[in-house]
């Protein structure tokens, strides 16, 4: 067997691991951050459990970082409180981004983790499963309820030789971002390998199996080794150590070969993480802002080189620069090291412990200005301005370029080599004050802000769907296009009634007006809708406005899962640009018979027929027919 089958095996509690048959899976781990996890809990609440039934669930309050006003300040409450009342462990603000923090204190070789954050395959730097899904289907697996996966084709990406002097793992991570695209991992989890991944340490594996989650990739993982070994004993955690390889006969459904040695510095251009070229491409480009941080590349070693091409040097009077350690265990190290000073005395502005401007939480630019970031999304208006370009690239080309004032790489008076020797430090402060561990307390109050509200749930799906047409849309339209992040909407997320108000605001304003009155409706799209983000606001913020189905050519999987989870038909089909805003539609005989696998679109305004695809399991039918998961877990009892 490969890695993944390996792993999946023993979680397996029914189904067969051929790719696109449904799964079963036990789950031992879950994650939620802050922006997502509000749902996920309102939804565990109701459910009316003790407390959870996983071994470890970790509540980390890391994106909504802003407390601009008493929402967001109301929302931690809330969170520590639940967690005080189930037994849930909490990462405080101030420790740490969840997917980096999750990886040094609490990923475990051979277990599963499914978080309400799409990048949670993170985890596969240390050989574990990360999975990302909606808030309803991590509350389902609290619950002790299996996730509902198809099982995915197994592409092993083969690496060979080492990244030279200056190249980073962001670099090779965008090679394969542009080979796939931002389509070509669906269906799919990537397997990492061959002798160049043992030139690697954890935190560069990590920006390997963060940045694949934009391909659409289910998950990603790798062999656990020396280099795995040796990070767990730096994090006190021998003890979780498992050696985890493939056979070495595995048989994989594709293979990627990438030399690391011949990885240039690279750049995503805007506004898709694929649009990718060299930087010797983009170079000269100027640049208004830089940002170094992210879970993509705030590792220790990737700030402390970073901070070695910065030290000495102050950066361009154009440009203001920012740094984000990613977690508070990095942070102790890179001040013990002078690294901070270095930025300092560089120009930065050094930002808390979090998510910040990747999500949109402060520090937008400029109308029209441009930043170029070590995230992992640079999709139109996520910075905070609606009128800008997002460049990604790594900290070394984020470093060089704050200095030049312009898209660079390298610098005369700076050798390389130099960043040859940075490594991950050998020994460091285990120091867990922000992290609480509760157990279970039945009569701990539960903290609700007056802008905390329940999750309002949608009628069963009737036999007969009279819609009309909402919105007609192009190819790759993401869940920042849906359900738009930055701090404003980001403070509603718990109020589904005013953060409805946002949706799709950045292509029409006037959206949720227009779709309530229309009443039930329908969304029809490209190619690829609802990559991005697992933030299910994307699907119940429309369900909310009255969006019944949304017809499109293809969907991400988990903003697939999340249309079912809140009783929305995802329908696929060939031909979408026969349907036109204000068309009247009628979807007939949803419920006669057995579960349907093609459905007779009816246009009454055209007076013609069309055919949509209804691609789903027995499970996901179950749940459509019940008006989404919540409501098919109550009835279960």
């Amino acid at each position: 067997m490969n890695l993944v089958e390996k792993i999946l095996k023993p979680h397996l509690l029914s189904g067969d691991m051929r790719p696109g048959e449904p799964l079963a899976l036990r789950v031992e781990q879950t994650l939620t951050q802050d922006a997502l996890g509000m749902l996920a809990y309102l939804a565990f609440e109701s459910l009316g459990l003790p407390a959870v039934r996983t071994e470890l669930s970790v509540s980390y309050l890391d994106h909504n970082l802003l407390y601009a006003d008493y929402r967001n300040p109301d929302d931690h409450a809330y969170l520590m409180s639940v967690a005080r009342r189930y037994g849930i462990t909490v990462s405080r603000a101030g420790n740490g981004i969840c997917h980096s923090v999750h990886l040094a204190r609490f990923a475990q070789p051979g277990k599963l983790v499914v978080g309400t954050d799409s990048h949670t395959p993170s985890a596969g730097a240390l050989g574990m499963i990360g999975i990302g899904a909606g808030g309803l289907d991590v509350a389902a697996v609290m619950a002790g309820e299996p996730l509902m996966l198809a099982m995915p084709r197994i592409v092993k990406i083969e690496l060979t030789g080492r990244l030279r002097p200056g190249v980073n793992a962001k670099d090779a991570a965008l090679c394969i971002l542009r080979a796939f695209g931002v389509k070509g991992g669906l269906g799919c989890a990537f397997e990492f390998g061959g002798e160049g991944l043992k030139t690697l340490s954890v935190p560069e594996r990590m920006t390997l199996t963060n940045l694949a989650v934009e391909t659409g990739a289910t998950t990603s993982v790798c062999p656990t080794d020396g280099e795995a070994l040796r990070f767990l004993r730096f994090q006190g955690r021998e003890a979780d150590f498992i050696a985890l390889a493939p056979d070495p006969n595995a048989v994989y459904d594709d293979v990627f070969p990438l030399d690391l040695g011949a990885v240039e510095p690279m750049v995503a251009l805007p506004h898709r993480p694929d649009n990718v070229v060299t930087v010797r491409e983009a170079a000269g480009t100027a640049v208004d802002q830089v940002f170094i941080g992210s879970c993509t590349n705030s590792s220790y070693s990737d700030l402390m080189k970073a901070a070695a091409i910065l030290r000495g040097r102050r950066i361009a009077e154009n440009v203001s620069l920012l740094v984000t350690p990613g977690t508070r265990q990095n942070y102790l190290a890179l001040l013990r090291s002078g690294a901070v000073e270095a930025f300092v005395r560089a120009g930065a502005r050094v930002l808390e412990c979090g998510c910040g401007p990747c999500v949109g939480m402060g520090q937008a630019v400029r109308t029209g200005g441009v930043s170029l970031r070590t995230v992992n999304r640079n999709f139109k208006g996520r910075c905070g301005t609606k009128e800008s370009s997002v460049y990604i690239a790594g900290p070394e080309t984020a470093a060089f370029t704050a200095v030049a004032g312009k898209i660079a790489w390298g610098a005369e008076d700076f050798d390389l080599r130099e960043l040859a020797d940075i490594r991950e430090p050998e020994a460091c402060e285990e120091d867990d004050s922000l992290i609480i561990r509760p157990t279970p307390d039945p009569d701990a109050q539960v903290v609700r802000g007056p802008n905390i509200r329940e999750i309002p749930l949608g009628d069963a799906l009737p036999d007969q769907l009279p819609v009309c047409v909402a919105l007609c849309l192009g190819d790759h339209i993401s869940t920042d296009d849906i359900a738009p992040s930055g701090a404003k909407n980001v403070a509603n997320r718990a109020n589904i009634e005013e953060v409805s108000k946002s949706a799709f605001e950045r292509l029409d304003p006037d959206f949720w007006r227009r779709t309530q009155a229309l009443g039930s409706s329908v969304i029809v799209a490209g190619e690829n809708y609802g990559q991005g983000s697992s933030r299910e606001h994307a699907a119940l913020m429309p369900r909310y406005l009255g969006v019944r189905a949304v017809i499109a050519r293809s969907f991400a999987r988990i903003h697939r899962a999340n249309l079912i989870n809140f009783g929305i038909l995802p329908l696929e089909a060939e031909e979408t640009g026969v349907y036109h805003p204000g068309d009247r539609l009628s979807l007939r005989g949803l419920l006669s018979g057995g579960r349907p696998e093609t459905l007779i679109v009816h246009n009454e305004t055209t007076g013609r027929d069309h055919r949509a695809a209804l691609r789903v399991s027995d499970y996901e039918w179950a749940v459509l027919r019940a008006g989404g998961l919540l409501q098919y877990i109550k009835a279960k009892g």
